[in-house]
């Protein structure tokens, strides 16, 4: 647990549940899709809201650690060298039956890069993942004009707001992929158009066509009816931000507005900087 320091009250532990890997499935080029299950779900309480997410803890082999971590004493023992490191993923879908809970979570893999990636690719029936949550916060609004947009690591939640959206909802939904084969087929309802922009390739600040593809889209004459949800990269996060706010005029309490990864940053250090002014996405929270 971090230390409370001077006027701020200690954080209490986010608790952990131990979850069996049941199936994986690639469901595109560079998703995988992993189905969590067991007894350890049992405590699972899932929020409801379509971007609600997970935080994994992944330990270092070479220490013989078995969860749930009791990171103090990781740390008093290892050092923070030693504690299990955090990765943040989206929960695609939640299952409850009789027989138990079991989620969908869907991990963007590039070959050997990062560590949840690879980690999901190589993961089997049998393994365990140990992670704590669930957070989120939005739900698609019925009646209003929907925005949605992200790149892989928003698709997730993209696509679990437009299944949770009823038939006679509007809107735009931008899907910035590398290339066709990360297409999916997603059921979203008829009044809302989707639009997949295909890079070709990795990302990159250059190959990046979110924001482009963004800034065509034609938003209603009535402003105040429009609902977006737009994640994904930091800067380019920053950049729709200015797009939206300040030159389209949305007031920010009609925005779910955040950045899910940041280039050339591991997730540890880009989590440390959403506390310093290159991480906030609105230069108010500075």
């Amino acid at each position: 647990m971090r230390p409370a320091g001077p006027g701020r009250p200690a954080r209490p532990a986010r608790p952990q549940q131990v979850a069996t890997v049941l199936a994986s499935t690639r469901i595109s080029e560079h998703l995988v899709r992993l189905t969590l299950g067991g007894p350890g779900l049992d405590g699972f309480e899932p929020k409801d809201v379509t971007d609600q997410y997970v935080k994994f803890l992944f330990a270092d082999p070479a220490l013989g650690l078995t969860p749930p971590y009791d990171l103090d004493a990781i740390r008093a023992q290892h050092g923070s060298e030693g504690v299990p490191v955090r990765r943040t993923y989206s929960v695609r879908a939640v299952r409850r039956s009789e027989a138990g809970t079991e989620i969908d979570v869907d991990f963007v893999v590039h070959g050997e890069d990062g560590l949840a990636g690879p980690w999901a690719a190589a993961a089997v029936p049998g393994d365990v993942a140990c992670f704590s949550g669930p957070g989120g916060k939005y739900a698609p609004e019925p009646g209003a004009w929907h925005l949605l947009a992200g790149d892989e690591a928003a698709l997730p939640a993209i696509a679990a707001a437009l299944e949770g959206m009823g038939p006679g909802e509007r809107g735009v939904a931008v899907l910035d992929v590398a290339g066709p084969g990360d297409r999916l087929d997603l059921a979203a309802p008829a009044g809302v158009e989707l639009r997949w922009v295909e890079r070709g390739g990795a990302w990159t600040p250059a190959s990046s066509r979110l924001e482009e593809a963004v800034r065509a889209v034609e938003l209603p004459e009535n402003l105040a009816g429009v609902r977006a949800f737009v994640h994904g990269e930091r800067e380019t996060m920053k950049s729709l931000r200015a797009y939206l706010v300040g030159e389209r005029g949305l007031e920010r309490s009609q925005l779910s507005l955040s950045a899910y990864w940041a280039y050339g940053r591991a997730e540890d250090t880009f989590q440390a900087e959403k506390r310093e002014p290159i991480g906030k996405i609105f230069p108010e929270d500075a």
